[in-house]
């Protein structure tokens, strides 16, 4: 996915408006904070060229991460679209064995993991939120159950330009 988004990217027009219309239960977040780092360093590097998001009908997890790294004024969704924010994931099994040092270096190990994940996981919530009338602890109030929010909630919030 990756490598298409890039290749289409590098084919778009130098200058103007570029759309990119996205429709997505989700996906991998790492992958999508790629494809926003594209996106969010070739709008510095080439103001000639507007690079604006269209989400239509679903904008599940990584989508909203993806979206989050277009400026709010370039964000857009159709009517009846839903945007999903949630927590990030992780499925892992401790397991703890061996020289007691060895043991505590594998929790250790684990419990970075974790806190690293949620410091990049508050950059994206930060991305996303910057200029609206959403707060960060409502963010996280709301994204361990999954926060939906339709199009037009979305726009109230400030999260997006408009609906279309």
């Amino acid at each position: 996915m990756y490598q298409t988004f890039r290749q289409q990217l590098d084919l778009c027009a130098q200058e103007g408006l570029v759309t990119i219309e996205l429709s997505t239960l989700g996906g991998d977040p790492e992958v999508a904070r790629m494809m926003g780092e594209d996106v969010r360093f070739h709008s510095e590097v080439s103001p000639q060229r507007r690079i604006v998001f269209l989400g239509k009908a679903a904008i599940y997890s990584a989508g909203t991460t993806f979206m989050s790294f277009f400026a709010r004024e370039n964000r857009y969704l159709t009517r009846g679209t839903r945007l999903m924010i949630h927590e990030r994931k992780l499925t892992k099994t401790l397991q703890i064995e061996g020289p007691l040092t060895t043991c505590i270096a594998s929790v250790e190990a684990t419990l970075n993991e974790i806190q690293a994940s949620i410091k990049i996981q508050n950059e994206g919530f930060r991305n996303l939120i910057y200029g609206s009338n959403v707060t960060m602890d409502e963010v996280l109030r709301k994204a361990p159950s999954n926060w939906y929010i339709e199009a037009s909630e979305a726009q109230r919030l400030g999260l997006i330009e408009a609906v279309l």
